[in-house]
């Protein structure tokens, strides 16, 4: 069940709407989960409960509490993006190595993280402002192409020169930190100075190589100074065609494996 559509209309997510649409979405949700499995009752249940918008957590969390009481099975609170940290584990076609760096990127989040074992995680580096995916999103709105920005910013991103409009990587010397609050900003001076005369393929193709070429830059600095062999990109962002393509040439060129999960798993959802 997505709620993507609904939210085109304000080119965002708006939490109570969120919430609302999760009430009404969440009973036939699990009945239709549990009619598919074949299944009455589940073994357990297991919910996120961090972190994220509040309403939609307190939804998840408020129908799990009363569903696991009523069948009298396991209740397992989930953190966010440990699912998506170990969502890496559902289809590897390898045994995954550990510790390995894991290069985590949504709408909410940028991190880098050594993933010494499941359950043990340490943050490398984090944004000290906006997250990755959120430039997407804005910067493509700024580019009047919708939501959800990040699938509409690639698709225009095909046919654009990526050269085109030289657009800003923040802290670039800094090995800790993200930043890409900086590149909004630019985006919007970019599509005020140009205005009609705005090549929005191009500008769509310079917003994801600056995007994508800052996030590069900060895993080779963590692979050189780690000295892992193991590289892993989950979350939202990780769905990008040119993102997987960048941090694939990246771990050849430092011969370690790369390791990413289906697109269909890189999206928030109960199987991740």
């Amino acid at each position: 069940s997505s709620q993507a559509e609904l939210h085109q209309q304000w080119g965002g997510v708006v939490p109570e709407v969120a919430s609302r649409a999760h009430v009404e979405a969440m009973l036939p949700v699990v009945e239709t989960a549990l009619n598919l499995a074949e299944v009455k009752k589940p073994a357990a249940i297991a919910v996120t409960n961090r972190p994220g918008l509040i309403g939609g957590l307190s939804v998840g969390v408020t129908t799990a509490k009363a569903l696991a009481l009523a069948w009298q099975v396991p209740l397992i609170g989930v953190h966010h993006l440990e699912g998506h940290i170990l969502s890496v584990l559902a289809d590897a076609t390898e045994a995954l190595q550990f510790p390995h760096l894991c290069l985590i990127v949504s709408g909410g989040h940028t991190e880098l993280i050594k993933v010494q074992a499941p359950g043990r995680y340490t943050v490398l580096s984090e944004t000290i402002d906006d997250a990755a995916g959120e430039a997407f999103d804005k910067g493509a709105r700024l580019l009047g192409l919708g939501y959800p920005g990040g699938a509409r910013v690639q698709e225009r991103a095909t046919h654009g020169n990526p050269k085109r409009y030289p657009l800003p990587i923040a802290i670039p010397n800094d090995p800790y930190h993200f930043s890409f609050s900086g590149l909004k900003t630019a985006v919007l001076r970019l599509t005020q100075k140009e205005g009609e005369c705005l090549d929005v393929p191009d500008a769509a193709a310079s917003l994801q190589a600056a995007i994508v070429g800052a996030l590069a830059a900060k895993v080779e600095g963590a692979l050189e100074t780690t000295g892992l062999k193991t590289l892993t990109l989950v979350g939202g962002v990780a769905a990008n065609l040119a993102l997987r393509a960048r941090l694939k040439e990246t771990a050849n060129k430092y011969g370690v494996s790369f390791h990413t999960p289906d697109p269909s798993l890189c999206t928030d959802n109960a199987a991740m």
